[in-house]
């Protein structure tokens, strides 16, 4: 177990973990939904509470720069395990520009498979995912790279399943992503070698669901990419074109399902003796998509005909359940989290969120493991299948009802929460709605403090990186939001490089606890902080506490 912090025996209460998903600290005002939005809670939170601010990007979560984003997954590792891992997007870069992905068996296997094909005819390469460099889910580098070693390897046949973006880049940045690829493309086919794009659509209309939330987004994308069902065009380019025609201020990420066609028929269905790469590194919303490919007895939707394939993550989704059980590149392991030594310590635990972020409070805060440590309890909210514009306040009442009831339980020792509307909200482009989301958490927050005072606890509120806090594209000299051809500012649906807050609520210890900010201080620094409050030393592993006694 832990070994007792000699400095401070610890809170008589609770200690919460509240995760603001999606709150960032703003650089400027203009298009921050988190200044407009009223939020009278945060604000005396800001003004009375010690209150520093942390990084919640690029290296401080393990990815390859600082001009790389953070995101749910990453973050809520970082705050689980307090450490930092390299992370898929690096591991990746690094097994491509090492050559180890090559040499790997899954790899060998994916080639073996696709070019001995079945009943004497060579089968077809196919990759999925999300197709722009976003950097989050994927990276369109890693796919190009793949093309042009399937082709080097002898492979005879490429298909690609093109999931447009529009929330990791801009809204509608589709063609600046499919235009030059099928350039690309086109230029390494011949001479044996036809390399195509076959199918796709947006993120959130097919393919990429997740936490099981809207399983017929996972049976639209299996009718489109397996059996070749959908609108068809002549190219990809020609689809998003004819696409936004029909559905005029549809983002990318909802635009419907497309197949490439030549005189009626598909160029790019999965058949028996092919080979499919689901070429996302983040486990979470590719997981569905994987269990129709792998599970001999899937029911979650009618698959009409299940090829047989060679199948590959591009890494392994899920370590527990061996979500695949073939993957291209090793995740990172994880070991030492802080709900795993807080369990050995003998602490109750609590984790809930909605089902959009239940697996980050549960799966990813443990190392991406799917099994529950001793004496730990998962609730999960279940979220409503709606555009989340439509719904901002989504099931914020609902968790705090489940964190005031399991505080008077007087149960747990140490609790954490997701608050999920910042950033599922933010992704939307809706500036209004967001703000709205912003609303919602801040009466939420309203409620869950009180039941924090009543349980003689404290709380730990932050964020696993930005999003509400910029909602318009800005212009990089003017500052002022870009412009779309009919004046309204440009909506920014990714994710932010800005800090995020790191507050701490404290009405039991008359004013001795306090925060200390460093200038390296990151999502990381959270679990110590919270074994300190605890009356815990941290483990050896995890990155230092932020705590300061007076």
């Amino acid at each position: 177990m832990l070994q007792k912090f000699p400095a401070f025996a610890g809170v008589n209460g609770p200690v919460v973990v509240i995760v603001l998903d999606g709150y960032g600290i703003p650089k400027h005002h203009v298009g921050s939904a988190i200044d407009a939005a009223r939020k009278p809670t945060l604000e005396r939170l800001f003004a009375e509470c010690p209150n520093i601010t942390l990084r919640a990007h690029g290296t401080a979560v393990g990815m390859p720069s600082d001009d790389d984003m953070g995101n749910s997954e990453v973050g809520h590792n970082a705050l689980g395990a307090g450490q930092v891992y390299a992370q898929g997007a690096a591991l990746v870069a690094n097994a491509i520009a090492e050559g180890a992905i090559w040499q790997g068996e899954a790899w060998q296997q994916i080639v073996a498979g696709a070019k001995a094909g079945a009943n004497g005819k060579a089968g077809t390469l196919h990759f999925i995912g999300l197709f722009s460099d976003g950097n989050v889910h994927s990276h369109i580098d890693h796919l190009k790279a793949m093309v042009l070693r399937a082709k080097e390897e002898g492979v005879a046949t490429v298909r690609i399943h093109a999931l447009l973006d529009g929330r990791d880049v801009p809204e509608t940045s589709a063609l600046d992503y499919v235009l030059p690829f099928e350039a690309f493309l086109q230029e390494v086919s011949g001479a044996g070698f036809d390399a195509r794009i076959a199918s796709g659509g947006g993120r959130q209309t097919i393919t990429m669901d997740r936490y099981e939330a809207n399983w017929a987004m996972v049976a639209r994308g299996w009718r489109t990419h397996v059996l070749g069902e959908g609108p068809q065009f002549a190219s990809a380019g020609d689809a998003v074109h004819g696409l936004r025609a029909q559905h005029p201020g549809t983002i990318d990420q909802d635009l419907p399902e497309f197949v490439i066609a030549d005189e009626g028929k598909p160029v790019g269905t999965i058949e028996d003796g092919d080979a499919v790469v689901f070429y996302n590194f983040r486990g979470d919303r590719a997981i569905e998509i994987t269990r129709a490919f792998v599970e001999a007895d899937f029911t979650a939707f009618d698959r009409v005909r299940t090829p047989k394939v060679t199948y590959a993550g591009m890494l392994q989704y899920d370590g527990d359940l061996q979500l695949p059980k073939r993957f291209l590149v090793a995740p990172p392991a994880i070991t030492d989290t802080s709900a795993e030594w807080f369990s050995k310590s003998g602490l109750a635990q609590f984790a809930c969120s909605e089902t959009q972020k239940f697996g980050h409070v549960t799966y990813f805060w443990n190392g991406n493991r799917s099994n529950k440590f001793e004496g730990e309890t998962w609730q999960e909210v279940p979220s409503d299948v709606v555009p989340f514009e439509q719904r901002p306040w989504m099931k914020a009442a609902e968790i705090t009802d489940a964190m005031i009831a399991a505080l008077r339980s007087g149960q747990y020792r140490v609790l954490r929460c997701n608050y999920a509307n910042g950033d599922m909200v933010g992704h939307t482009g809706h500036f209004r709605a967001a703000t709205m989301a912003i609303e919602a958490v801040d009466l939420a927050l309203a409620r869950l403090l009180p039941a924090i005072d009543a349980a003689g606890g404290v709380a730990l509120i932050t964020a696993d990186h930005g999003n509400a806090d910029e909602m318009f594209e800005l212009d990089k000299k003017t500052k002022q939001p870009a412009l779309n051809p009919d004046g309204s500012p440009k909506a920014k649906t990714a994710h932010t490089l800005n800090p995020v807050p790191l507050i701490l609520y404290d009405k039991v210890s008359g004013g001795r606890l306090g925060l200390q900010p460093t200038e390296h201080a990151g999502l990381s620094n959270i679990a110590a902080t919270v074994a300190n409050l605890l009356g815990f030393d941290k483990h050896p592993k995890w990155d230092d506490s932020l705590l300061t006694l007076k």
